[in-house]
């Protein structure tokens, strides 16, 4: 089993002392009840990480020896996850799959037709559920990278940004069950790019106002399958969609070719 991973702010060198309190304590500690001797992994979710024996364990302190040091580079392309805000029940829910998915980035949007609203004292409680439902699932599917979590938009916001991605050489697609392209076929035709945005509209889906100003400025809208996904799930089956059809999921002397035949047994 892959040894558990754990956050620190700095990622100590080889030989030294790595150092787990406070939240990551208890967790190691307490929750997990790391051993001496035992092997757990570190890192600062910025692609530094760790492989370290522990040497002692207290109910919210442990202290492990660092053998192994990585630096771990992001996958390409990058890909950024535009989540229109789902319910209440399903929010953290969507950030979760995202993330153990592989996103990049996630950035909450507030489009037309979303029933939740973060406003006021909702809006920094609704960020930092985000980012704790980020982290923790970037340490449960040992992501060396955390993905970030972006300031709110709007309707207008993401247009802009859209433009701009285009304009940088981001390709853009919005998942739309009346999308004039497969998804497929649009990571095809975008070709190699080091940026990807993904558009993920709300339950009530993606108004025609809203459609019509992406696609205005470069965006396209795109069908993922035959199914009519939550707008909690679909991120994660639009980025394993991307892993295979991209290079963000190959490894060092792997080959990534849909059209190639499957290896003989």
């Amino acid at each position: 089993m892959t040894p558990p991973l754990f956050r620190v702010d700095t990622v100590p060198a080889v030989g030294e002392t790595a150092v787990l309190d406070g939240t990551e304590g208890r967790h190691a500690g307490s929750a997990l009840r790391v051993r001496p001797g035992e092997n757990i992994r570190v890192g600062d979710g910025r692609g530094a990480v760790a492989d370290c024996t522990v040497l002692t364990s207290g109910p919210g302190r442990v202290e492990a020896e660092v053998l192994a040091l990585d630096v771990v580079a992001r996958p390409t392309p990058l890909v950024t996850i535009v989540q229109a805000l789902p319910k209440s029940e399903r929010s953290e829910l969507a950030v979760e799959l995202a993330t153990e998915a592989g996103a990049d980035r996630i950035v909450p949007w507030q489009a037309d037709r979303c029933v939740s609203r973060w406003a006021g004292p909702k809006l920094d409680k609704g960020r930092t559920k985000w980012a704790n439902a980020a982290r923790a699932a970037a340490k449960q599917s040992r992501r060396e990278w955390e993905p970030e979590i972006g300031g709110l938009l709007d309707s207008t916001a993401l247009t802009a940004l859209v433009a701009d991605e285009v304009g940088a050489g981001a390709a853009v697609l919005v998942l739309h069950e009346d999308g004039a392209a497969g998804f497929a076929d649009a990571v095809t035709a975008a070709g190699p790019v080091e940026r990807i945005l993904l558009v993920v509209g709300p339950e009530g889906g993606v108004s025609d106002a809203e459609i019509d100003s992406l696609t205005h400025v470069g965006a396209r809208a795109v069908v993922l399958g035959p199914e009519v996904l939550r707008t909690s799930s679909a991120a994660a089956v639009a980025l394993g969609a991307l892993g295979v059809l991209t290079r963000r999921w190959a490894r060092a002397g792997t080959t990534l070719d849909p059209s190639a035949p499957p290896p003989r047994k």
